[in-house]
């Protein structure tokens, strides 16, 4: 790669996922992070519908230094002596606002406009939900970094099937009742 010259990438099946390189900024790494049941549940009514300390470690492990990307809902979803999250760009998705917003929070009107604000943060950037922001960034991710739940939970908030045509698992930690799971994108 020659210095000074920007280059784009792309995925070669989607075609939707670009990063550029420049002279003073990295290629930034988009993923996604989740705890889900076995039948995609990933909430019922605003909150999670279990509670497993080791996962909550691992999520603030993996997100703290980096930017995390949710929408609104999830973010008032926060218990108020987590939001913002602490040590992470908290970038918030949302075509209202937010009513009493800290100066630590950017809101971004279009998940393009999360991915731009997150660039110059960190190497990397993850979509920490909801719903709807889970369907429209899985086509733009490189890595999933899920916490699969051993159990079924009735829920009104579901995460999309994870495609194992387009995903392969890189790395898994089997624990009791749960494992922390990751994938990449197949070639």
């Amino acid at each position: 790669m020659c210095t000074g010259n920007r280059l784009a990438l792309h995925d070669r099946r989607t075609q939707t996922r670009q990063k550029t390189v420049t002279d003073t900024q990295s290629i930034m790494e988009k993923l996604m992070i989740v705890a889900v049941s076995e039948n995609n549940v990933i909430g019922k009514d605003g909150d999670i519908p279990w509670d497993i300390p080791e996962d909550m470690k691992h999520f603030r492990e993996k997100t703290t230094g980096h930017s995390v990307i949710m929408g609104r809902k999830t973010y008032e979803s926060l218990p108020e002596n987590y939001r913002p999250l602490p040590n992470r760009r908290n970038i918030v998705l949302t075509r209202s606002g937010l009513e009493d917003k800290p100066d630590d929070v950017i809101e971004a009107s279009s998940l393009e406009e999360g991915w731009k604000v997150a660039e110059g943060y960190s190497d990397k950037a993850y979509i920490t939900g909801g719903e709807s922001v889970y369907r429209e960034a899985m086509s733009q991710i490189d890595r999933l970094v899920v916490t699969r739940v051993h159990e079924e939970y009735k829920g009104d908030t579901y995460f999309p099937e994870i495609n194992k045509t387009e995903w392969k698992e890189d790395k898994r930690d089997d624990r009791e009742g749960f494992s922390f799971i990751e994938y990449v994108r197949k070639d």
